[in-house]
């Protein structure tokens, strides 16, 4: 009998699979118009501990008047990342030690509350095309994050 043993790499990119389509599955949450983004924040046991996605928070109204007008949403809304680790704020879980798996590499501001929430991996698709728009902020946000000591990886 011939049988074949994962590599713990092999083990390791299936996970980042699942929790990366698991964020995206999350991602369509969001009744944001222009951009799904999701956020599953994992445990040291591959557990999940908190999920976000981009929406308005809780109690405000998120009708198709205020999501379609940038100047209403842009104020209103909270990233995913950021609704991950006020849903777990909430609840009582910490996500110390945990790994942030996400849609779209973090934006500044989320990778400040990433840090400050002791999260220390953050990963993303590699088949993502970044806005022009955005490039320069993912820049410094992934810097920010590799200086603050967490890894930052695509998978």
């Amino acid at each position: 009998m011939i049988t074949h043993h994962l590599s713990t790499n092999d083990m390791s990119d299936k996970w980042d699979q699942r929790f990366i389509d698991l964020a995206k599955h999350i991602s369509q949450w969001s009744k944001d118009p222009s951009t799904k983004v999701g956020c599953v924040v994992i445990g040291e046991d591959r557990e999940i501990r908190s999920t976000g996605f981009n929406g308005f928070p809780r109690g405000i109204a998120d009708d198709s008047e205020r999501l379609e007008d940038r100047e209403q949403k842009y104020p209103l809304i909270c990233h995913a990342e950021e609704n991950a680790i006020m849903h777990a704020a909430r609840i009582g879980v910490s996500l110390k030690g945990c790994v942030a798996y996400v849609t779209w590499p973090p934006c500044t501001g989320c990778s400040r509350s990433l840090i400050q929430a002791g999260i220390v991996e953050v990963v993303y698709p590699k088949d993502i095309d970044v806005p022009e728009r955005w490039e320069k902020d993912f820049a410094m946000s992934v810097a920010m994050m590799e200086e603050a000591g967490i890894t930052v990886r695509s998978a």
